[in-house]
């Protein structure tokens, strides 16, 4: 009986150890990644975007018979044009005005009893020392700022 709970202790040691290297296998590769950072892809696509533009220009000046940089600035002339007929985006809310609407709820909220002045004061001064994030904080995301 005790040759039985020792081998079944072995076997339980031996799938710990496996499963723990197969765990930690992974994770050493991903930690030595060497991939390119978002911003040098980013650098790189638009390289391959402004090159993919200037081939579509010379083949299009080659097939109308006219001077590709005579092409290249109809091109850049009608993409300006388009730009302006975008609507801009909403502007962020500046700090000032993050602070005062949350002032304002916070008011509300002591008001209807939901929060002491004193919780209400605490998250203030929270929010006034960047413990809360906010647009632009790392790790922040796209989702930092909804616009009303």
């Amino acid at each position: 009986m005790i040759r039985m709970t020792r081998k079944r202790l072995l076997v339980g040691l031996a799938a710990a150890g496996v499963l723990g290297v197969g765990i930690a296998a992974p994770t050493v590769a991903l930690a030595d990644d060497n991939s390119p950072s978002p911003s040098a892809s980013t650098q790189r696509g638009a390289d391959h975007r402004a090159d993919r533009q200037a081939e579509f220009a010379d083949a299009l000046a080659k097939e109308l018979g006219v001077p590709a940089d005579k092409v290249t600035a109809a091109l850049d002339k009608l993409r300006e044009q388009r730009q302006g007929d975008r609507p801009e985006r909403p502007t962020p809310p500046s700090a000032q005005d993050r602070q005062a609407a949350l002032k304002e709820r916070l008011d509300q909220a002591v008001k209807d009893g939901k929060l002491t002045q004193e919780q209400a004061d605490a998250v203030l001064k929270a929010a006034e020392a960047g413990v809360f994030p906010g647009p632009g904080a790392p790790g922040m995301g796209p989702r930092g700022w909804h616009g009303r």
